[in-house]
């Protein structure tokens, strides 16, 4: 095992049993890649809270005779896939060398990228659903962005070891809740298990920033008398917010403020835009104070009527993440059709399916089939290998790790799923999953993480 693997880990992730620049899309411009130039050091001098990201130790991999969807839209029957030192090698067809790799016979089989989930809350509302786990929304001020979604995230969570076995989830990020307007900093995380957040925490990804719009800010701070309690309440408490950030971005920063250095991160392109909004809109609106402001946003999430702004959406770079058939549960839902996905390919915009959910997140294979499907219904037919990047390359990209991530090309990290059977089909299942060329999953030999906290509990790994 990994060197990471410490006495207080040895059973908590030991694998059951022991182990034996991209394109983007027409109008989709790349967020800015996390940059440090003006980012505070601690006292150290060093960045605090780095990622300590070490990856688990693999052996050279040649997938052989497998249908490939590379991620980026390609697809390659009879394939091969090779994997050296955490990086894949080359994507090609049968004509491939594999001399020096392990092969694996992956005939009438599928490989793609690993899985990527733009959206969601592992470890900051962990599983048991309990209220002492429960640390996703620092609901006390409608502003807080002065909060990181990795304080609060556990690293036991039982729920990373589910996406990891049943979705092929590979990466992930953790946002704040929706409470607030300005809920904090989000997170990127490799699916790996780990002792800490900081060890999981996936190496040169950018941060993000999460906002909401919408009902939520307004219900949760109007039901207690302040503001914001209306829907321009929301606008005007943010306008203002950014106004006084711009100001702290402009002057010398040196007086730490940690509210401000998140905003000035926004503002300068280093810290990127992630923006839970339901309404057309109100995205349109977000879209001008986003021009008002200086800053740019990198995804709408949740975006159910996304469908009526594709063009716009399009022209401003800017990715829906969106559930397939999420609906009606609010009066903001009530306009969301299966269709917003299909609309949107149409329209040349960048579509990423998001789970939000510990369950979803276990089957956004699924979810984006049935988007596929809804679109065939009106006519607009997606083929399957395009479908693939809505949950791989778009997600990556809209995250700021399309450069090292998301796809299957030369150089990339050998974040990688087998399947069963073909991904967009509810029958098939991830085989085996490879983080950094790492195998972290095999269902034929009951290699999977299990934490400490599900030792000695019913359905420990879920793999008995």
């Amino acid at each position: 095992m990994s060197r990471r693997l410490a006495p207080v880990l040895l059973a908590a992730v030991a694998l059951l049993p022991a182990c034996t620049a991209v394109p983007s899309e027409r109008g989709t411009e790349r967020p800015a890649t996390a940059g440090a130039s003006r980012a505070p050091l601690g006292a150290d001098g060093r960045q605090p809270y780095a990622s300590t990201y070490r990856a688990y130790p693999g052996t050279p991999t040649a997938l052989v005779g497998a249908t490939v969807f590379d991620g980026t839209g390609r697809r390659i029957d009879n394939g091969t896939v090779l994997l050296r030192e955490g990086k894949v090698v080359a994507v090609g067809d049968a004509t491939l060398s594999t001399a020096g790799y392990e092969r694996i016979d992956a005939a009438g089989k599928f490989v793609t990228p690993g899985i990527i989930d733009i959206h969601s809350h592992l470890g900051n509302y962990p599983s048991p659903a309990v209220e002492a786990h429960s640390d996703g929304n620092e609901a006390t001020d409608p502003t807080t962005p002065e909060v990181w979604a990795e304080h609060s995230v556990w690293p036991q969570d039982p729920g990373f070891s589910r996406a990891l076995a049943n979705g092929g989830v590979t990466a992930l990020q953790i946002l704040p809740g929706s409470a607030n307007l300005s809920g904090g900093r989000s997170v990127t995380l490799k699916n790996v298990p780990a002792r800490t957040v900081q060890a999981m925490k996936f190496p040169g990804a950018p941060y993000g920033l999460k906002m909401a719009c919408g009902e939520n800010p307004k219900r949760v701070y109007g039901s207690r008398g302040r503001m914001p309690s209306t829907r321009m309440g929301n606008m005007a408490v943010n306008r203002q917010t950014w106004l006084d950030a711009r100001e702290f971005a402009d002057g010398d920063r040196k007086k730490r403020n940690l509210a401000n250095e998140t905003l000035a991160g926004v503002l300068d392109g280093e810290i990127l835009l992630h923006n839970h909004c339901y309404r057309a809109d109100e995205m349109a609106f977000v879209i001008d104070m986003a021009k008002e402001m200086g800053y740019r946003v990198a995804a709408f999430h949740h975006a159910v009527e996304a469908y009526k702004i594709g063009d716009l959406l399009r022209d401003n770079g800017i990715c829906s993440a969106i559930w397939a058939d999420w609906y009606g549960f609010k009066m903001e839902s009530y306009d969301a059709i299966p269709e917003n996905a299909a609309f949107l390919q149409r329209e040349g915009a960048c579509v990423v399916i998001h789970s939000d959910d510990p369950n979803g997140i276990q089957r956004l294979n699924q979810e984006a089939a049935k988007a596929q499907a809804a679109g065939r219904r009106v006519g607009i037919d997606i083929p399957d290998a395009q479908v693939i990047r809505w949950i791989t390359l778009n997600a990556a990209t809209a995250m700021g790790i399309d450069r090292m991530t998301g796809s299957l090309e030369p150089g990339k990290m050998a974040d990688v799923v087998l399947w069963n059977g073909n991904p967009l089909s509810v029958y098939s299942r991830p085989e085996k999953v490879w983080i950094d060329g790492a195998l972290m999953y095999d269902a034929l030999t009951r290699r999977r993480p299990v934490s400490d906290f599900e030792l000695g509990q019913p359905g420990e790994g879920d793999a008995k």
